[in-house]
């Protein structure tokens, strides 16, 4: 069932820049923050820690995007089933999902979370290249967000939230290795990956499967999800966090970190996707390769991060809208046809990039 009316929760640069995307592609979007945010859409002021006043916040709308902190999204879920609208996130905590996932067998309208970049946008293109075979050997998903211009050992900059990469860097990750669903620790298997000739590093982190172990155990061999960095990055946050003890205090590691790295303009965004199966009797290998960098939009300078994790959100709920995905249930990103996708008015944003498929 098509709906227009879309609450986006949180105006930092993803949500502000989600909510203008959603308004191009014809929503009557409303902002809500918890202080007043300057906007060329409607907005609204509200305390959204505040579980208990969240489903009359709600009443009035179709659907919401959270683009808050992780730690919130359990509420916004539950006001959102309990309001009977669409529910949308960017989250990529395991706990926060496994919740909105119970909420998602009553629900009037879809339950969508993870539908940012990883987990989001790196699923749907690495099922798309695993449909391509008739059997599937593996799928490995890499992504980076990273300074265009680094400085120090680090490489680093912190575009995105300092909680999130945290705990990416710390908590275990889903993988099937060698037809086996298991947990391994973040920071390991470290790889060399190269991107438009630049040698980058990659290693596990928590998260960015979203859903794609369960989807694919007993189909695919071996999946995993890996960030990428600069290299000689991960061997210093191994030393930050685990011969320093900084992992005991997660909080404060976030607030040094982002002290000495804050964020930059001028960042890019990498993908690296690939599939191995077979076609017949041939194996081979598809590869969905991309560099993306900032752009303008409405007239504004967006960075890689901010413009490729509010689109890739934005052109799932056109999705939704249009009828192209379900309308209640829970949605897995996987799920999602990758061509219908970059059909969208959002998702054409993606045509663009330097790298190859």
């Amino acid at each position: 069932m098509s709906f227009k009316k879309v609450a986006v929760l949180g105006l930092g640069k993803v949500g502000h820049l989600a909510a203008e995307l959603l308004a191009e592609a014809g929503f009557e979007v409303t902002g809500i923050d918890a202080v007043p945010r300057a906007a060329p859409f409607p907005t609204r002021q509200a305390d959204l820690g505040d579980a208990g006043a969240l489903s009359a916040l709600l009443e009035p709308y179709e659907a919401v995007l959270s683009c808050l902190p992780y730690a919130l999204n359990k509420g916004v879920a539950t006001a959102a089933r309990a309001v009977g609208i669409h529910y949308f996130d960017l989250t990529e905590d395991v706990p926060t999902t496994k919740h909105i996932r119970h909420l998602a067998e009553t629900s009037a309208g879809i339950m969508a979370p993870q539908c940012g970049l990883a987990p989001g946008l790196v699923g749907i293109v690495g099922a798309d290249l695993a449909g391509r075979f008739d059997r599937v050997r593996s799928i490995r998903l890499r992504v980076g967000a990273l300074p265009q211009h680094p400085t120090g050992l680090l490489g680093y900059a912190f575009n995105w939230s300092p909680e999130g990469v945290v705990n990416e860097y710390l908590n275990d990750c889903e993988v099937i290795e060698e037809g086996v669903h298991k947990m391994v620790s973040a920071m390991e298997w470290i790889e060399t990956v190269y991107v438009d000739g630049v040698k980058l590093e990659a290693f596990t982190t928590s998260g960015g499967l979203g859903t794609m172990c369960e989807t694919y155990a007993g189909r695919v061999e071996n999946i995993d999800y890996k960030t990428m960095r600069y290299p000689g990055h991960v061997q210093l946050m191994n030393f930050f966090f685990h011969e320093l003890l900084m992992r005991e205090k997660r909080e404060l590691a976030g607030q040094i970190l982002t002290h000495a790295k804050p964020p930059v303009d001028e960042d890019v965004v990498y993908l690296h996707v690939a599939a191995e199966g077979w076609q017949g009797p041939q194996l081979l290998r598809k590869e969905f390769v991309r560099a993306y960098y900032p752009m303008e939009i409405a007239g504004r300078h967006r960075t890689a991060i901010a413009w490729t994790t509010s689109a890739s959100v934005a052109a799932v709920i056109e999705m939704v809208r249009d009828g192209k995905l379900p309308a209640k249930g829970f949605l897995k990103q996987e799920e999602i046809p990758f061509g219908d996708y970059l059909e969208t008015r959002t998702g054409q944003l993606f045509a663009g990039g330097r790298g190859r498929v």
